[in-house]
């Protein structure tokens, strides 16, 4: 089983009018991450995946923090293959650091961190960090040149980075309502580098940015929305400002029910919601209350069909997708997700060529 040719070569100007609800000649397909099985047998080699290189991407780098992307000729030649119209880039987490028992920096990851006196101890992040991320875009960009295909990165994991990392869920939640401030002065530590990333990343050319924070479980916002509006919003709103006086797209992730804060994101000025959890929204619903006012991307579920469906379930899948969010364009089809090592590769190309067949307008 094979991709099938599809109308329309990759381009990046494809996917940003999607992000502008404007007229496009087929429905965008993009997926931020193809694991490495899926990749191993799009290339015919090992080449890691779509957000990190093969094996162990600290192995003879001098940062043994830093993430090393794919290498970019193998993106372009995977976004070729599938129609995808730009790569991306990882840096998610906020750098914050902290020496381990023989001195050595290293990524707070142990949820260690329980008050402001704990905060205070570790290094806080720096310029210096950012500069990974700069360098692999400067390499994309130079590497991708003449071809049309764009460049994003993933970023700003405000809360993410401290309930899975730093502080621990049980702890984070009860710091909210105890301890506030202790929240407040973490989430003030990473805006401040957030913002400073997002205008650097600007500077370097990226075609869109896109904060990454997963803010909701199944059944709603892990805090109520009140408090939700102190701690994020306003916060989030720093970040992306750049990219909106600057005219850049912004997209945003977050898995979960997201309902209570969809109108607040409208007015920030998100451009496009990724990735419609289907455990928790109802993608057609979206489209009658958000469809004129913001781009939504996503939704196909990587358990049923994609991992555990036929080739029918799959093809049938993308055709209502594409009938109920296709229609006044402002819909990227993707996976509610990622391709993971799970999905079985054939289903991963029915997927590809159903979005083809059926996106075109």
């Amino acid at each position: 089983m094979e991709f099938e040719t599809y109308t329309g070569k990759p381009n990046i100007k494809r996917l940003i009018k999607a992000f502008k609800r404007e007229e496009v000649d087929r429905v965008p397909n993009c997926e931020v991450l193809i694991e490495n099985s899926h990749v191993e047998k799009i290339l015919g080699k090992k080449a890691g995946n779509t957000l990190a290189s093969v094996g162990n991407p600290a192995q003879g780098i001098a940062d043994p923090l830093e993430v090393i992307p794919m290498d970019p000729v193998d993106y372009m030649e995977i976004c070729n293959k599938i129609g995808q119209d730009t790569t991306f880039i990882e840096a998610i987490w906020t750098p914050f650091r902290k020496e381990d028992s023989s001195g050595k920096l290293i990524l707070v990851s142990d949820r260690s961190i329980k008050n402001t006196k704990d905060f205070h101890k570790l290094v806080m992040p720096s310029e210096k960090d950012m500069e990974p991320t700069l360098r692999h875009i400067r390499n994309y960009k130079e590497a991708l040149k003449g071809t049309n295909i764009g460049v994003s990165v993933l970023f700003g994991t405000l809360l993410t980075t401290l309930y899975e990392f730093v502080v621990g869920m049980n702890d984070f939640m009860i710091a909210c309502y105890e301890d506030v401030s202790f929240i407040e002065e973490m989430l003030e530590v990473s805006t401040n580098y957030w913002v400073s990333f997002c205008e650097a990343v600007i500077n370097e050319g990226v075609d869109f940015i896109w904060p990454a924070d997963d803010v909701a479980f199944k059944t709603g916002l892990f805090v109520p929305p009140k408090l939700f509006r102190r701690l994020w919003i306003p916060r989030m709103s720093r970040i992306i400002e750049p990219a909106l006086e600057k005219g850049i797209p912004v997209l945003f992730h977050s898995d979960g029910k997201i309902d209570d804060i969809v109108e607040d994101l409208i007015e920030m000025g998100i451009d496009c919601l990724n990735p419609m959890d289907p455990y928790s929204i109802d993608y057609g619903e979206y489209k009658k209350r958000y469809g004129s006012k913001l781009s939504l991307f996503g939704n196909m579920d990587i358990e049923f069909p994609l991992s555990k469906g036929t080739p029918q379930d799959i093809d049938r899948d993308v055709r209502e997708h594409m009938q109920i969010l296709k229609p006044g364009y402002g819909y990227v089809a993707a996976s509610s997700h990622s391709i993971v090592d799970y999905i079985p590769h054939e289903n991963f190309i029915t997927m590809i060529n159903a979005i083809h067949k059926y996106g075109k307008y």
